[in-house]
């Protein structure tokens, strides 16, 4: 079967339901935006989401009980790349910089999302880093139209990416997104202009860059979940979940400070 088939194209109805879980999740970004600080531990940083999802949105945490992982965000501190686990004992100092990365569902679609926080001490260095992070998402995500191709977007990413002296991790990727967390097609953060596949409106899919201040190699920590850099420099990520429109692109999970 070919990646073009197995792609989930979503109909209006369902595309309207990818819509509400996507706003939902933009207002527990909303209300993490007063929480996060020096001294809040990333186990607290979980509660309070699973809290306000569950009891305020009576939404689903997706990302808690998948691939039986136990919580229901990540929490990826300075040189952790992605899947970071919250601990009790883990406190944020006022010179860390966070990702953190957060599921939602309701009414059975998921939307899928992450941000990254900078405490008032972050180093400059720090800064530029998530700064360059953000405007690379957003140079993938503007080529997103019908016509356009996958690797169309990760051709943008990387060149972003790599245009500002950073390296572009390569073991994780965006993907396509739904009724599961995880669908077709794979969305690599680098690539060739006009390579894979062909987007088509109604697709649904994350665009979500790693991006390293050193080399692109990483490890993954005896926790089984925690992904590193190998030469301990900082990474950065930003993610988006985007619907691809008869004429470009809707982000689904876009926040009000983007506006």
């Amino acid at each position: 079967m070919s990646l073009a088939k197995q792609v989930i194209i979503k109909n209006a109805a369902e595309i309207e339901l990818m819509r509400h879980s996507g706003k939902l999740l933009t207002q527990v970004f909303n209300m993490l935006d007063q929480f996060v600080k020096e001294g809040v531990s990333t186990m607290q940083i979980n509660d309070v989401v699973e809290s306000y999802i569950v009891n305020e949105l009576q939404a689903r945490p997706a990302s808690k009980g998948q691939y039986d992982y136990k919580y229901s965000l990540n929490t990826s501190i300075n040189e952790e790349v992605c899947h970071g686990m919250p601990h009790a004992e883990r406190y944020l100092s006022s010179s860390d910089i966070i990702n953190i990365d957060i599921t939602l569902e309701k009414n059975g679609f998921i939307a899928d999302s992450s941000k990254m926080y900078v405490l008032s001490g972050a180093s400059q260095a720090a800064r530029v880093l998530v700064k360059k992070t953000y405007a690379a998402m957003w140079c993938g995500i503007k080529v997103v139209k019908p016509g356009a191709t996958l690797g169309d977007i990760g051709y943008a990413v990387a060149k972003s990416a790599q245009g500002e002296g950073y390296s572009v991790v390569r073991e994780y990727c965006g993907h396509g997104i739904g009724r599961d967390m995880h669908e077709a097609p794979n969305v690599l953060h680098y690539g060739k202009r006009g390579a894979s596949l062909v987007l088509q409106p109604g697709m649904i899919f994350t665009i979500e860059p790693m991006i390293n201040q050193g080399k692109a190699q990483i490890k993954t920590k005896k926790d089984g979940w925690t992904v590193v850099t190998k030469d301990k420099k900082l990474s950065a990520q930003w993610e988006h979940t985007i619907l691809v429109t008869p004429t470009g692109f809707e982000v689904l999970t876009l926040r009000d400070e983007e506006r």
